[in-house]
């Protein structure tokens, strides 16, 4: 992997020529047109990151998801939808992402100045559901319109309504290609079948990486999984082939191995708020070890005051592009 040295150095030499390792990643995508192969490679070529083959975006779809006080009652500039482009921005984060509101709210004042990518599902948690499916909440043309060089979209498989899911991104993302956008798939595993411990099982959290890789996404994004296994019969599986999955490393290479051999970016949530810097760093250590191409972490950062959450992500970075161990 290119050091962000190395990536300085080139882009004073040749401008905006890429990287190995991004004209790599790029190859991946066979039947992509140009449109789509540039905005992966935008994703890939922005903030302290760029040229690396890593990523680290700033997601704020948490209002919607999990209620505004819930999300930005601790540290209440987060109220406002320009602080969360200033703070990607200021941090160097390779893209923002959010829902339609947010990124009206503040995309003309920020036009060109970072990757965007915009949501277009949300739930909310004013009903309980233990089968949850999201709402269409924007669509293809609005992405175009606001500048952004791709939608997001969640799926939650093993919920009742996982196949509607799958029709609707299937359609959605063959509208984005259509139209030179990146499809980036949020697959979080959830349902009345599966227990909470499921969730993040190891067998699990795999199985979705490769429904999203297979479902047409160019970017997956995942939480971090556990060493539990959730499936009887993939219990017998991981057994009789001997998969290593003891460490948090181990469990990140299988994942990734799980998304096309390595052929797919897969991207870890930061999860659920967490207090110490240290816990978040091991992670994203466990991340860059076990071959995965990044974080995107978004109460963990925000809910952090501004100075503190600049520090924070900066950090993250040192420890994707090796220069911290």
């Amino acid at each position: 992997m290119a050091t962000v040295q190395e990536v300085a150095d080139e882009r004073r030499l040749g401008g905006a020529r890429l990287t190995d390792r991004v004209r790599e990643i790029l190859s991946w995508y066979e039947s992509d047109n140009p449109g789509t192969k540039t905005n992966i490679s935008r994703l890939l070529n922005h903030g302290r990151l760029a040229g690396t083959g890593k990523l680290v975006i700033l997601p704020v779809d948490q209002g919607f998801e999990h209620g505004p006080a819930r999300s930005f009652a601790i540290n209440p500039p987060a109220y406002d939808p320009n602080y969360h482009f200033e703070l990607a921005l200021d941090a160097g984060c390779n893209a923002y992402a959010a829902p339609l509101g947010f990124i009206e709210a503040a995309a003309a004042r920020h036009a060109g100045e970072i990757p965007l990518i915009l949501k277009l599902n949300n739930h909310d948690v004013l009903f309980p559901d233990k089968d949850p499916i999201s709402a269409v909440t924007g669509s293809v043309n609005d992405a175009l319109r606001l500048g952004c060089v791709a939608i997001g979209f969640t799926i939650y498989p093993g919920s009742a309504y996982s196949r509607e899911m799958y029709q609707q991104l299937r359609g959605l993302a063959e509208e984005a290609k259509h139209n030179g956008l990146v499809v980036v798939v949020w697959s979080y595993p959830r349902g009345s079948g599966m227990s909470k411990e499921g969730e993040t099982a190891i067998d699990v959290v795999a199985y979705a990486a490769q429904i999203a890789a297979q479902l047409g996404a160019h970017v997956i994004k995942v939480k971090l999984p556990t060493a539990h296994i959730e499936q009887a019969e993939a219990q017998k599986a991981y057994t009789k082939a001997a998969v290593p999955i003891s460490t948090p490393a181990d469990r990140v290479r299988h994942v990734v191995q799980s998304a096309f051999d390595g052929q797919r970016i897969v991207i870890f949530s930061g999860g659920a708020k967490k207090d110490k810097d240290e816990d978040i760093f091991d992670d994203a250590r466990a991340i860059r070890d076990g071959g995965g191409f990044g974080s995107i972490i978004g109460r963990n950062s925000f809910q952090r005051p501004r100075e503190h959450a600049i520090k924070f992500l900066e950090t993250i970075m040192e420890i994707y592009a090796g220069e911290l161990k």
